[in-house]
């Protein structure tokens, strides 16, 4: 039996966050604010004269390493994966994010104060149908070091399980993490969990300029004993943030998606070319209004 489509949601206020871009190192501030029925997600950059909208949907996706950036009209916004990933985890499915700034605010690492800011505001439903994303067949991408696929479910639910291997002689090793999405499970389970690095990436990294206002209490940097000045929140925070990149790549099929999706060492590129794919392949609903 075909559950009904669930109705979409919003914003109950406005909230906003600020802080400054870990690549950059430019400061900003980031208002989410309510918005109307199926109009989606859209990033609008407030810093520019006109201001530019930017829609949160794979098109609009451009490859950029190691984050998720999306561009239209001559502008783009850049890590936008915790915002997407808070917004889609939460179940928020229309929202209009305000940014002074290209590159979204890294925080503390994680989303958990973009959750917690928009736990404050509060998340209403509207009269529309959420459409909704099955997955009708196994579909894969990648190679067999790194690969990302989706299966279906006899559930009406989303789940991720995602392997993570730095090998033995990291201080990360291997790690794993399953779980079924829903609000409650993102909330305590994934929000919380920090970007990671090696310390010899960040020490490339700031010799080309970039990521120089970072410091290791902004986000976990492994050395060949564990996380330098830091202490990790989960036993296992590295996979469970990779889990939390996975769930914002998915936002950009703009739509709830009911199926597995399993990840072996993917990262942003591949996650959105799965969406890519599942978008063509899946079987998508959209007139089934909920009636309780």
């Amino acid at each position: 039996m075909t559950t009904p489509l669930r109705n979409q949601r919003t914003l109950a206020a406005p909230c906003s966050v600020s802080g400054f871009g870990y690549w950059s190192g430019r400061d900003v501030t980031v208002e989410l604010r309510p918005a109307g029925p199926s109009t989606g997600i859209a990033f609008v950059r407030t810093d520019l004269e006109p201001a530019r909208r930017i829609p949160a949907t794979v098109r609009q996706r451009i490859e950029q390493p190691r984050r998720t950036t999306l561009a239209a009209g001559g502008a783009q916004v850049e890590m936008v994966e915790h915002i997407l990933a808070a917004l889609f985890g939460l179940g928020i499915d229309n929202c209009e994010v305000r940014a002074s700034a290209s590159e979204m605010p890294g925080l503390d690492g994680s989303c958990q104060p973009l959750v917690e800011a928009i736990q404050a505001a509060g998340i209403v439903e509207q009269p529309a149908p959420r459409a909704r994303l099955i997955v009708t067949d196994v579909t894969r991408v990648g190679n067999d070091d790194c690969w990302v696929e989706a299966r279906p479910t006899k559930s009406n639910s989303l789940s991720l399980k995602y392997r993570l291997d730095y090998g033995n002689e990291s201080p990360i090793g291997r790690q794993t993490i399953e779980l079924t999405v829903t609000p409650q499970s993102f909330a305590s389970e994934l929000s919380a969990a920090r970007t990671f690095i090696l310390q010899e990436e960040a020490d490339w990294l700031k010799s080309r300029g970039l990521g120089t206002r970072v410091t290791n209490k902004d986000l976990l940097v492994f050395d060949d004993t564990g996380p330098i000045d830091n202490e990790p929140r989960f036993e296992n925070e590295c996979v469970r943030h990779k889990a939390l990149d996975l769930v914002g790549d998915l936002a950009l099929a703009g739509c709830d998606l009911v199926g597995q999706i399993i990840a072996h060492k993917s990262g942003h590129r591949l996650n959105a070319e799965l969406v890519r794919m599942l978008l063509v392949e899946g079987r998508l609903e959209e007139g089934l209004r909920r009636t309780a």
